[in-house]
């Protein structure tokens, strides 16, 4: 079964990366807890202060009640916190046959 894929790049100032690291665990905790159809996710690190963040979703649909939900949770909001700016936010599907690991 295809799973929903989540890009979404953006810039963190040097200065909040440390915090950017620190936070994100609490974010991942959050959505494990809050969010249906949430698979998992990969932060990535691009050059000049760029990072992706790759997030595995089960659907369109609960990919689309998550955005709905923002950073309703500390976790979430801390690590939202830390962005200065979305660069951009793309959505995919995986090719048949990939699970998620």
């Amino acid at each position: 079964m295809p799973t929903t894929v989540e890009l979404t790049r953006f810039h963190v100032a040097p200065e909040q990366v440390e915090r950017l690291l620190a936070v994100r665990p609490a974010m991942l905790a959050d959505f494990r807890a809050d969010r249906t159809g949430f698979l998992g996710a990969r932060l990535v690190r691009l050059a000049e202060d760029q990072w992706l963040d790759i997030v595995l979703w089960r659907t369109p649909g609960d990919l689309a009640q998550s955005r709905a939900k923002g950073a309703n949770l500390p976790g979430i909001s801390a690590f939202f916190s830390t962005i200065d700016h979305v660069l951009s936010s793309e959505t995919g599907t995986t090719t048949e046959g990939e699970t998620p690991s």
